[in-house]
């Protein structure tokens, strides 16, 4: 059976851990990486047995390449998606889809004008949890949502995670798009568009970046519905769920991971009922995102999470941030 051949831009932790994915999957091989970083670039080579490009366009002109990952830093995104668009190639890029909507629309713009497929890698859809709330709003199992409240918070960058480009707001988005275009991508999909957004928030405690590490988003949606994020890089606790109250009953998971994670749920007059996230059977949701990626190109349809789905993201992140500095309402789309 033929395979895809996929290029990696991008070979640090995020790009490493989604090229392994790949490999594993049936239709789907990766054949090249790029990365200006020698360091990073030769050793992902030499682990994958393919070719180490320096420059980007060698790695497009100089392999035949069926679509590429992009996984460099969020504000770098627009610049390889455009580049890979022009020379013909589908785009998979890692979340947050851009840190502006001018990058966003220009990334759209080249996928639309050269006829590649985009898809954004909003990998807690195919999370347990993630995926399970989503079932059974769909299902109407709680009828229709009322009031999503999500918060995931934490003490910092830490580890392999701490790069000086996340310190910066104009090179990683800041919290609200480098870790919640997760969270706020989740409240959408359940809770459909948004129309409005009213943030607090402030910058307590991570002097080693310049945005707030701390931010409660206030979410009005097209539905009616009503919605709150908590994000926190300042929690020596951190925590990671939420809950769904509907016109039909409530969800409430207050663990997204770990094991104790699971989904309490019960309609109206019902006795209440768990669901253990063991319970809930799903593949390794890097290889699925990249699998759906992958079959979006072969059957030539929409892959399920468009520009438009990551452009929506960054723009109520933005928002959200626009609302902390003004303490005012802000309406959508921005202007």
């Amino acid at each position: 059976m033929a395979k895809l051949n996929i290029g990696l831009i991008g070979c640090g932790n995020m790009g490493t851990g989604l090229a392994r994915a790949c490999n594993q999957l049936e239709r789907a091989q990766i054949v090249a990486v790029h990365d200006v970083h020698a360091e990073a670039g030769t050793k992902l080579s030499h682990e994958l047995d393919v070719p180490w490009y320096e420059q980007l366009e060698g790695m497009l002109a100089g392999e035949h390449l069926d679509g590429v990952i992009v996984a460099v830093p969020g504000f770098l995104h627009a610049e390889s998606t455009v580049r890979a668009a022009e020379a013909g190639k589908h785009v998979f890029c890692e979340k947050p889809m851009a840190v502006s909507l001018e990058d966003c629309d220009a990334m759209i713009a080249a996928c639309e004008t050269h006829q590649v497929k985009l898809m954004i890698g909003q990998v807690c859809r195919y999370h347990a949890i993630h995926s399970k709330v989503k079932e059974m709003v769909d299902e109407g199992v709680i009828g229709e949502p009322i009031c999503m409240v999500v918060r995931r918070l934490g003490g910092g960058f830490g580890g392999a995670w701490k790069k000086t480009w996340r310190n910066e707001r104009r090179y990683s988005g800041g919290t609200l798009m480098e870790v919640n275009a997760h969270e706020i991508d989740f409240m959408r999909w359940v809770c459909g568009d948004v129309r409005s957004v009213h943030a607090q928030g402030g910058h307590y405690l991570e002097k080693s970046t310049d945005y707030e590490d701390v931010v409660l988003a206030s979410l009005k949606f097209k539905s009616g519905a009503v919605g709150l994020l908590h994000s926190s890089n300042a929690s020596a606790i951190g925590g990671y769920g939420g809950r769904l109250d509907a016109t039909g009953g409530s969800l409430f998971f207050p663990s997204i991971w770990g094991g104790d994670a699971g989904i309490h749920w019960a309609r109206f007059g019902e006795k209440q009922e768990f669901i253990p996230a063991s319970d809930i059977q799903v593949e390794n949701p890097v290889r699925v995102e990249l699998r759906a990626f992958v079959d979006a190109i072969l059957h030539d349809s929409t892959p399920p999470v468009t520009g438009q789905d990551g452009r929506a993201a960054v723009e109520i992140a933005l928002a959200a941030y626009r609302s902390v500095e003004t303490d005012e309402t802000v309406e959508l789309p921005l202007k």
